[in-house]
């Protein structure tokens, strides 16, 4: 559960990124009163963190018989 969480913050994130490069727009900060707004910040770090978790993503195994 807290992959597919974790997954949907950074697909979020990185909309949101995909935003500001292409069309200098900052979905988060519209959405949330701004880019230095408490909510803003928070939505933020949420992203942030996820990929952080997500890092462990690509160590995993993934069939669970604990052979690479």
């Amino acid at each position: 559960m807290v992959d597919k969480i974790a997954l949907t913050l950074l697909i979020i994130g990185g909309l949101n990124w995909g935003s500001v490069g292409l069309f200098q727009f900052d979905l988060v900060a519209f959405a949330c009163g701004g880019s230095g707004s408490m909510i803003s910040r928070v939505v933020y770090t949420l992203v942030g963190l996820s990929a952080v978790w997500c890092i462990s993503l690509l160590f995993r195994d993934r069939d669970g018989t604990g052979r690479t």
